[in-house]
């Protein structure tokens, strides 16, 4: 059965991976690190569900990322409301 669940799960698991690829390297280009940020790997094995676990970050760096999320919804207020 696990070699049925990895194969039917072998694209969700890429798409995991890519967008913690991503999540980071955005993150980094705005001055932000998230140290324990990666893909439960061990609940997407038992379940066939892959989730990002944003881990534990400083209060700091997560005033950062809510700094830049709002730029980003502003952005996209104005850019979408034209």
């Amino acid at each position: 059965m696990g070699s049925v669940l990895s194969r039917v799960t072998a694209e969700q698991r890429r798409q995991a991976a890519s967008i913690v690829e991503d999540l980071v390297s955005v993150l980094a280009l705005g001055g932000v690190t998230l140290p324990s940020i990666a893909v439960d790997w061990e609940f997407g094995r038992r379940t066939g569900t892959y989730l990002v676990d944003l881990g534990a970050a400083r209060p700091l760096e997560l005033l950062r990322v809510l700094d830049l999320l709002r730029k980003g919804l502003r952005y996209e207020r104005l850019t979408y409301d034209d």
